[in-house]
């Protein structure tokens, strides 16, 4: 398999009020970080020859150190948090990131499901608002909803427009989980560049993502749409899924969580603002409308082609309906959701090999990917 592919079982992080832990499963892990106190002791002073001797500079370097981090952690949960939201839709919970000074808040498109209004609440406190939904898009989880009021004293998060994000860095989880408002999690970058489909059961949207950031902070329903940031207080990402263990049933596969990066967020956010809707996702397409087909032993066998875009990537690289797309480049296909995760990680304007059948035949095209 693929290292940076990751196909299994994935829960969204949507919270449904009164409901146990395990609703709103459908795919993949959230991310968070914690900050406790620091406390230190000074043992008492022994008087005469015998008293203790001073701590060696490699100790007091490293306590100076945790000193540092400590404050480094309550600064950027200081600095963080109020622009941190909990979003409430019916019985359904999640959380939301203030994207500008406007009141138009980023979170995911299964958090919002198929509401239009909103209660929402700051994690700080505060009056609860209300909010209408701007526009959703499902097919990379993620969403719009505005403030009908805009509170005086509202600060809008920074989002990192770095596309770089090194494993290993530490991060911290700020959101909702299970309706705990201002909560906070702490973890690493665990992998980045990895491609996930998400379930489309349980309120999840069906979607594949690519390029999302692995993160080892805890995820729990109701983090969705939340916060995932660096100490530098910029955020990297909106944790969205948790992974799930099928030998645990529907329990939670620890320490294994993913966000959609600051990049894609803030692509899609500045369309939805400015025009009510994405017009580019920055996503490679191959200009089709397809379906699964089965083959021996009904097994999946492919992805038949129902119909073109005209003017399409698989129009002009001369695919006909009818075919049966059944590798991208070195990837074989034996489904539509193995075709998202092949084309998810690559871009608009590459160009890639496509074997398919017609008929009888075995075929390849050079296809240059067009835009979803």
């Amino acid at each position: 398999m693929d290292s940076s592919r990751t196909r299994g079982r994935v829960r969204c992080s949507a919270h449904r009020l009164l409901l146990p832990l395990t609703a709103g499963v459908c795919a993949v892990a959230l991310v968070g970080g914690c900050s406790g106190s620091v406390s230190s002791s000074t043992p008492a002073a022994r008087s005469g020859p015998s008293s203790s001797p001073a701590p060696d500079s490699g100790t007091t370097a490293a306590a100076t150190g945790g000193d540092a981090l400590q404050s480094n952690y309550e600064q950027v949960i200081k600095n963080v948090l109020p622009s941190v939201v909990q979003i409430e839709s019916g019985s359904e919970l999640g959380s939301g990131i203030v994207y500008d000074s406007k009141g138009d808040i980023v979170t995911n498109a299964h958090v919002v499901g198929k509401a239009k209004q909103f209660k929402v609440t700051s994690a700080t406190g505060g009056s609860q608002l209300h909010a209408r939904l701007v526009a959703a898009y499902p097919a990379q989880d993620l969403a719009v909803i505005k403030l009908d009021k805009v509170p005086s004293g509202l600060k809008a998060a920074s989002f990192s427009q770095s596309a770089k994000i090194d494993m290993g860095r530490i991060v911290l989880a700020l959101g909702s989980p299970l309706g705990l408002s201002s909560s906070v999690t702490q973890g690493i970058v665990s992998a980045t560049g990895r491609t996930v489909s998400e379930g489309s059961s349980g309120g999840g949207t069906g979607a594949t993502i690519g390029n999302m950031v692995q993160t080892s902070a805890a995820i729990n329903p109701g983090n969705s749409g939340g916060a995932l940031v660096g100490l530098d207080g910029k955020v990297i990402g909106i944790p969205t899924l948790a992974a799930t263990d099928p030998q645990l049933g529907s329990g939670a596969a620890p320490g294994i969580g993913f966000a959609i990066p600051s990049t894609m967020v803030t692509n899609i956010a500045d369309q939805i603002i400015k025009d009510g809707k994405v017009t580019n996702s920055g996503r490679a397409a191959l200009g089709i409308t397809g379906r699964t087909v089965v083959g021996a032993g009904f097994r999946p066998a492919g992805v038949a082609v129902v119909s073109l875009t005209k003017g399409g990537a698989a129009t002009a690289a001369g695919l006909r309906t009818g075919d049966i797309v059944t590798r991208v480049a070195a990837t074989p296909v034996k489904s539509l959701t193995e075709l998202s995760e092949a084309l998810a990680s690559r871009k608009p304007g590459q160009k890639v090999k496509v074997g398919y059948e017609r008929g009888s035949s075995a075929k390849t095209a050079e296809v240059t990917l067009g835009t979803m």
